[in-house]
């Protein structure tokens, strides 16, 4: 089916940059945009939407969680991060069924579909339920069973993470027609030996895969590794080959110059934090020097226990506002490199090359904006708009693929009472 969306503003993507038409048209093909122009495009269209007073934008993409923890929402704030995960988030997570983490996962889609999130990366336990959950959503999800070994003696092959991992990656890589994509992970340094992690890392290159994990997150992390091994956790991740894949790193708070350098000669992505590590106190990660080094930054949430929503237009503001007082320059983080941060260079860091932007070409993930807020008007700025305005309530409408997943507050995909009686009765056997 065509479809045509007509009389809205949009945020195209021209020549690698976004330019706002006022008043414009975007065509659908299947589930690629075939047409973004000003002028009505030539040909019929089997449907015709009218989207006055909406903003089309790229879907946004979620580049680091960990979705069942909406069940653990609200448990151990105000704790740094080793005591808030040891001693709150590991006990609770040891009680988890699958049944639970299905309930979470869900629970984070409606949060994060609802919100205009139209593509995720999720690291967490059971991940055949976010796969499933995925599937029948139509959302998109980089999923990933992370590995860890706290056994100094555990042979490689014994590890029962690498197992579930690989053969997830086997079973499911490419479900969906792609839309579901399965990657390798390492949760932490801290949490793992490095014969595993060399060897895991060898099998993620074998089997072309990508790789996730959480890098110099706390000082802590950071300093206990370079005392134990006399090298950075990046420094360290690079000598095991974990970085000979495509890698994306998490957090990256406490990286030094030399591991800057690194991460863009390897190739490696960032994800970048601000809720989670500011909630955790874990501190500023150096996000002005690595875009002007040139690697590729993208945005991610974390987890609803460490954040505590997964609502991405709150991560796009405070990225913005968090770096320029930081630093004391309202010139350094501007609203289109921040907008880049939550589309493009997501879509690039997932290996999503045909997604993250609004031209011709690309899988038609996108979202709509009400403009129609009082907070949001006048529609001076789009992009400021967007960056320091807009809220994950104004989405209105969240297409992937070309198919409607939520409009005006309904969700035509999934079961939003179901979902959430699911996740009342998770929440009571676990709490009550």
């Amino acid at each position: 089916m065509k479809l045509l969306l007509k009389h809205c503003g949009i945020l195209a993507w021209e020549q690698g940059a976004f330019r706002y038409l006022r008043e414009g048209y975007l065509g659908i093909d299947g589930d690629i945009i075939d047409y973004v122009g000003e002028a009505r495009p030539r040909g019929g269209y089997d449907r015709e939407k009218d989207m006055s007073r909406k903003l089309l934008l790229p879907g946004l993409i979620n580049c680091h969680g960990h979705t069942p923890m909406t069940l653990l929402r609200g448990i151990g704030s105000d704790l740094p991060l080793q005591e808030w995960l040891f001693e709150k988030m590991m006990p609770i997570e040891d009680r988890l069924t699958p049944q639970d983490i299905k309930a979470g996962n869900a629970l984070a889609l409606l949060e994060m579909i609802s919100t205009g999130t139209t593509s995720y990366s999720d690291m967490y336990f059971e991940p055949q339920t976010a796969v499933e959950n995925a599937v029948e959503s139509g959302i998109k999800a980089n999923i990933c069973r992370p590995v860890q070994c706290f056994d100094a003696g555990e042979a490689y092959e014994d590890n029962f993470r690498v197992k579930q991992s690989i053969q997830l990656f086997k079973d499911c890589h490419g479900m969906a027609g792609g839309r579901v994509r399965i990657d390798f992970a390492i949760h932490a340094e801290y949490t793992c030996q490095p014969h595993i992690v060399e060897a895991y890392s060898a099998a993620c290159k074998a089997l072309g895969g990508r790789m996730q994990l959480h890098l110099s997150e706390t000082r802590k992390e950071h300093e206990e590794c370079a005392a134990k091994y006399g090298r950075t956790p990046a420094q360290w991740f690079a000598d095991l080959g974990t970085f000979d894949s495509p890698a994306s790193a998490a957090h990256c708070v406490w990286v030094t110059e030399a591991d800057m350098e690194l991460m863009r000669d390897k190739g490696v992505s960032v994800i970048h934090n601000p809720t989670s590590n500011m909630k955790l106190g874990s501190g500023f990660a150096p996000i002005p020097r690595m875009l002007e080094l040139g690697l590729n930054v993208a945005l991610g949430t974390d987890g609803a226990a460490s954040n505590n929503n997964l609502n991405m237009m709150e991560e796009l503001h405070l990225a913005a506002v968090l770096h320029n007082g930081h630093t004391q320059d309202p010139t350094l983080m501007k609203p289109a490199q921040l907008l880049a941060m939550a589309t493009v260079n997501g879509a690039r860091l997932q290996g999503r090359e045909d997604t993250g932007a609004l031209e011709p070409g690309k899988k038609a993930d996108i979202i709509a904006i009400d403009l129609d807020r009082p907070h949001l008007y006048p529609n001076l700025d789009p992009l400021a708009l967007l960056v320091y305005s807009a809220q994950g309530s104004d989405v209105a409408m969240t297409m992937v693929d070309g198919r409607i997943l939520y409009e005006n507050g309904e969700f035509l995909t999934l079961d939003a009472e179901k979902i959430k009686a699911e996740a009342r009765s998770a929440v009571e056997r676990l709490y009550g």
